[in-house]
């Protein structure tokens, strides 16, 4: 950790903090991190509940370091083990975060909204960020919309924007700044976030599996490393993809394993370039039925 607290260059005092992103789940919040980090570190698809882990993000602007946290969707339906983890990782969060960042997409608010909105801590500063603002299609309709949400809770601070504009991004991070605790910085200057690769191939490989399955695939699904070993300028890499049953095994490989290969092709490319390395995957597919309820295989899997 840096024991400086003042900049070196005698400018405003080093700031620095933990800040949560909620809402429910498929509201845009891993778009929202990578942007605000400035790469990709945690993965996205169309299918919810794809974030599972809090994953931290980092960015240095300024005087200011932002540790962005990535918490998984609120889940309010399946009552499985593995939701009920993920719930834990929300709450957890939120109970040792400065700043909350509570994403909604404009316009919208519904009862899965409403019980993120219920967890929000009273005595912290919670900023309604309304992402997908450029989706809108009558503008006009915000303003009862904001006044209701204004009666649902007393937001510190309301923040229209898109994920994807990078004018939207630096103004988010402006406005965030000034409730960031004056203290030393967690992370060294260059820093992008607190996992190890290891963790990061193993979601990169998820992502391209739901991605690649679309709608075929249930969401108990998940990617096990099996091997991560480094050789100078070359990873080489084991994974295996667990599915709950043996028809899911058979979505994953694809006619004459391509969608397998598939998977992997586009994983390897994507890890290279984040790894900055060359990278050699090999891909399994097991099945192992009710792992998603099973806390001994949860926390086998990586799942606090």
């Amino acid at each position: 950790m840096n024991a400086e607290t003042h900049s070196p260059e005698g400018g405003p005092p080093r700031r620095c903090g933990l800040v949560a992103i909620v809402g429910r789940p498929n509201v845009g919040k891993s778009t929202l991190l990578n942007a605000l980090v400035g790469q990709k570190i945690s993965i996205t698809s169309r299918k919810a509940q794809t974030t599972r882990h809090r994953i931290t993000g980092i960015r240095t602007v300024g005087a200011a370091q932002f540790v962005f946290v990535d918490t998984p969707g609120f889940q309010t339906r399946h009552g499985t083990a593995l939701n009920r983890t993920l719930n834990r990782t929300v709450l957890a969060s939120l109970s040792d975060v400065d700043v909350v960042l509570f994403v909604v997409e404009a316009g919208r608010f519904g009862p899965d909204d409403a019980k993120v909105l219920a967890l929000m801590p009273e005595a912290k500063p919670v900023l309604l960020v309304a992402n997908k603002f450029d989706a809108l299609t009558r503008r006009q309709d915000v303003l009862p919309w904001l006044k209701d949400m204004q009666e649902r809770h007393a937001f510190t601070e309301y923040v229209p924007m898109s994920a994807r504009r990078a004018g939207d991004i630096e103004r988010l991070l402006s406005i965030v700044e000034p409730y960031l605790p004056e203290q030393p910085w967690f992370h060294e200057e260059d820093a992008l976030t607190d996992r190890s690769e290891r963790f990061l191939a193993s979601e990169l490989i998820r992502e391209k599996l739901f991605r690649l399955t679309g709608d075929e695939l249930p969401y108990s699904s998940t990617v096990v490393i099996d091997r991560f070993e480094e050789e100078g300028g070359l990873r080489r890499i084991a994974a295996t993809i667990v599915v709950e049953r043996d028809a899911h095994k058979g979505m994953v490989i694809g006619a004459q394993g391509e969608r397998l290969k598939r998977i992997g092709s586009e994983a390897r490319q994507e890890l290279q370039a984040l790894l900055d390395a060359r990278v050699h995957l090999e891909l399994w597919v097991k099945v192992r039925s009710g792992w998603a309820d099973d806390d001994q295989h949860l926390r086998s899997y990586g799942y606090e």
